[in-house]
């Protein structure tokens, strides 16, 4: 278990198209503006990890306040889910209920939260061009040991991936492709209960 969470919970402590040269950073109001207007979103995802191996799933996103990250897709496989205030890590190869810890520890509410206002003082610390793309560097100026975060936008703008940067200088990279607007997502997706009790790990 030890190993699966090393691998998964700094990607949660929490989303290519050629673009001009010289194209100009999206201000932090046009991204906040972006942000918000995101329902429920799908889309596949490749996670890169610090030590460079890598894994594969779907992500759900249904703001405000619930993420499902799905590692194959089944019972068996490992599952991130982020919702009522928690994040859950659910381990394959335990036999232990979840993992939990406060979503409020985690950059993921920079995506889940209500409004985003990445203007917010001190909450960007750093907001940059790098070959076309807008990237966003972000921690909470109350916590910096919660790590950081880089969300990167292509200039449509589009979330197209995230890094997220640990206490003890990891990195893990997550890179979307084939994103959808939209659908259903039914809210038991996101219930980390009944995805227990499903599992066979009941929550006491």
């Amino acid at each position: 278990m030890k190993k699966f969470v090393a691998a998964v919970a700094p990607a949660l402590i929490a989303l290519t198209v050629a673009t001009p040269a010289l194209a100009e950073k999206l201000s932090l109001n046009t991204l906040s503006e972006y942000l918000n207007s995101l329902g429920t979103v799908q889309a596949d995802f490749t996670q890169t990890n610090d030590d460079g191996s890598q894994s594969a799933g779907k992500v759900t996103i249904k703001r405000p306040g619930r993420m499902r990250l799905e590692y194959g897709g089944g019972l068996n496989d490992p599952l991130v889910i982020g919702a009522g205030g928690q994040v859950a890590i659910f381990d394959p190869g335990s036999n232990e209920p979840p993992q939990r810890f406060p979503m409020a520890t985690t950059p993921l509410s920079l995506i889940l939260g209500r409004n985003i206002d990445l203007s917010k003082e001190k909450l960007v610390v750093s907001h940059t061009e790098v070959n076309g793309d807008t990237v966003v560097r972000a921690q909470d100026p109350d916590h910096p040991e919660y790590g950081a975060i880089d969300l990167i936008f292509s200039d449509t703008p589009i979330l197209k991936a995230w890094v997220i940067y640990d206490q003890s200088g990891g990195q893990t990279t997550v890179q979307l492709t084939r994103m959808a607007l939209g659908g259903n997502a039914n809210d038991r997706m996101f219930n980390i209960r009944y995805e227990a009790d499903q599992r066979g790990t009941p929550i006491d």
